[in-house]
């Protein structure tokens, strides 16, 4: 089955128990129907909430583990010497923690002959924007320096964490079977997975270049703050030259075993948000999102594997990707990661889109309607259809989008 005609089965199926509401236009009423299937539905109208059905002691994981997410840590806890900020939740914080942030940094890797080098082993590829104190007087630096080696320089924004839980839960498969990297059908689109060194399905981070949320977290803490833990027990230095002497006195590592479970139970957990209730208006926008081809690659649901959590569990997931990466044109291209080029990039969930004041990888629009005008690649040709879609029918599509 085409990704085309699953995404229309899929639509179908998570839209199956909407109906009008009983105010119609002769009451003056909006008329709006319930965005979601109870049957189905993981997502909860509160952000930030955990996810339906956990156990007791699934609950107090993730509530520990919210306490580390918001834990400020200082040189004397372990933060540095290089940093970008000093808690999970300083960048993701809106509108609650876990969320979106408006920090925006700076990451740098080289390509060379298809070949990528993220340039860890000198300090990539996160270029962290502050230092500690006695950094500052050992050095004499402010941040991390540019890397002159790096053959591109990229923009990240704070992505939300709402719902990964359910996205680790999707079966390789059901990912895998979104794929078309000869584009067979002809549609234009050409979907890949990323894949880590060993091989493993990417999912996480801009370019897909993490398989897991445990491996995605315990790189933000050493990447963001400069917080060791036993998944990654070395620092980035500068330049990949040691720290001089009592710079970084906090024993390594820093972060404890029980602690980053904690963490990864906490953003494991978290419930997507639900979308808002749909006017027909927005109805019908969503069935433009289809017609357009949008849905080629932002698909609108998935379905998780069986798994030991029984709230991740053979469960509807409206994440609005696919995970894949796609070429999105040389307009946005900025870094390779992995087996993702600098024009690739793994689709952005669009569960929760409304939370955004700034959209793209880079925050570089400031509209949902700028951001799919900056679509490229392989987006070339829903773009132009959207070109073409009438005032209202472009009311419809960005009325629906806004309220993900």
């Amino acid at each position: 089955m085409s990704p085309h005609r699953r995404a229309l089965l899929f639509f179908a199926l998570v839209t199956a128990c909407e109906r009008p509401s009983p105010t119609g236009p002769a009451s003056g009423g909006d008329q709006t129907a319930p965005e979601t299937n109870p049957a189905f539905d993981v997502a909860t109208s509160e952000p930030g909430s955990p996810l339906p059905f956990l156990t007791l002691a699934q609950r107090a994981l993730f509530e520990r583990g919210r306490g580390v997410f918001q834990t400020e840590f200082t040189p004397a806890t372990g933060l540095g010497p290089l940093f970008n900020n000093n808690a999970c939740s300083q960048c993701h914080e809106d509108p609650v923690t876990g969320g979106v942030g408006e920090e925006v940094e700076t990451h740098q890797a080289a390509f060379h002959g298809g070949v990528c080098d993220d340039l860890s082993a000198i300090g990539g590829p996160v270029i962290q924007d502050s230092v500690t104190p006695a950094l500052h007087d050992a050095l004499g630096i402010d941040k991390e320096p540019s890397l002159p080696e790096a053959t591109g320089t990229a923009h990240r924004t704070t992505p939300s964490l709402l719902g990964f839980g359910l996205l680790e839960a999707v079966p390789d498969a059901e990912i895998l079977a979104l794929a078309d990297p000869s584009d067979r059908n002809g549609d234009g689109i050409s979907g890949r997975p990323n894949r880590t060194a060993d091989g493993r399905l990417g999912r996480f981070g801009r370019k897909a270049q993490f398989a897991t949320l445990a491996e995605f977290n315990a790189g933000a803490f050493v990447n963001e703050m400069g917080i060791t833990s036993p998944a990654e027990p070395h620092e980035q230095l500068v330049r990949g030259e040691a720290f001089p002497p009592g710079v970084d006195p906090t024993p390594d590592p820093e972060l404890t075993q029980e602690a980053l479970d904690a963490t990864d139970a906490f953003v494991r957990l978290l419930a997507p948000p639900r979308p808002l209730p749909r006017t027909l208006v927005e109805q019908r926008g969503g069935l433009i999102f289809l017609r357009i081809g949008c849905a080629s690659c932002h698909f609108p649901a998935l379905v998780t594997g069986p798994n030991r959590v029984a709230a991740l569990s053979l469960k509807i997931v409206r994440p609005y990707t696919d995970l894949l990466l796609h070429d999105m044109g040389p307009d946005l291209a900025d870094i390779c990661l992995g087996r993702a080029e600098p024009a690739e990039f793994r689709t952005e969930p669009l569960m929760g889109l409304r939370f955004k004041t700034a959209f793209l990888h880079d925050g570089r629009a400031g509209s949902i309607e700028q951001a799919i005008l900056a679509h490229g690649g392989e987006a070339a040709r829903a773009r132009g259809r959207f070109l073409r879609l009438s005032a209202g029918e472009r009311y419809a599509l960005l009325q629906f989008l806004g309220g993900l």
